[in-house]
């Protein structure tokens, strides 16, 4: 399949294929538990909270994408008789769930704790979305699917601009090397990571991070709010990387 996307919206079928073997099929091809971003990751959104969705698109393809092609390939040697969007709909049970479980954490932690947080979700979302793409055959290591997980996730409207602030972030990744950013104040720095993070993942609230700075406050992402983020997000994602159904000819 080639790296364009389908226009057309779809809505996600059930895994009726896994579904009439029983749950312990539809278990038996479902991902492993969503790793941590890593901390070479967060030192980066860190620096750069400006370009953090950026940041993460680009670590998320480059780490997560082999391993979400790496699935794809063996649910569909275990499981040939199931349907692109019976393993897409695999996937996103599994990342709602994880989602959802990861929703109930308390604002304890403070404006550091406002961004993991929110940069747990996140991360986990964009395996969601690379699992999906896999499902559907698109390369999950391509590029391009970096660019399309930030016009998924409403940070850019369209993916022209994706690319282009991706090509931004990525220059910046490499300057960073050589240089280290004292303009920004951690707690401000902080504070834009965690905002920006909150609007990548879908959190509308996204503002209630601000409430981490004021003493006595405390924010709660609850497990609703997650999973409704991400369960919107996966319905994005289908209608992007379903295949467009092409309608019947009619008769003369």
């Amino acid at each position: 399949m080639t790296d364009s996307s389908p226009a057309d919206p779809a809505k996600a079928e059930p895994p009726a294929a896994l579904a009439a073997g029983g749950g312990r099929n539809e278990e038996a091809i479902a991902p492993d538990a969503p790793p941590a971003p890593p901390s070479r990751l967060w030192d980066r959104m860190r620096e750069d909270p400006q370009y953090a969705p950026e940041h993460l698109a680009l670590e998320a393809v480059r780490r997560l994408g082999p391993e979400a092609r790496v699935w794809a390939d063996r649910a569909r040697a275990r499981h040939p008789e199931a349907s692109p969007a019976d393993l897409a709909a695999v996937a996103t049970k599994r990342f709602v769930n994880h989602a959802r479980l990861s929703g109930a954490v308390s604002g304890a932690a403070g404006l550091p704790g406002a961004a993991v947080d929110v940069g747990v979700l996140a991360w986990t979302q964009a395996r969601m979305v690379l699992h999906v793409a896999a499902a559907y055959g698109y390369d999950p290591t391509h590029r391009d699917r970096a660019a399309e997980l930030l016009v998924l996730q409403r940070v850019h409207k369209v993916a022209e601009t994706a690319r282009l602030a991706l090509g931004v972030a990525a220059g910046r990744e490499r300057a960073a090397t050589l240089f280290t950013r004292t303009d920004n104040p951690l707690p401000r720095a902080a504070l834009r990571l965690a905002v920006q993070l909150a609007k990548m993942a879908g959190v509308r609230a996204a503002r209630r991070a601000v409430a981490k700075v004021v003493p006595g406050a405390a924010v709660v992402f609850g497990s609703w709010a997650n999973s409704s983020a991400t369960s919107d997000l996966a319905q994005r994602a289908e209608a992007l990387y379903r295949p467009r159904a092409i309608p019947a000819p009619r008769r003369p």
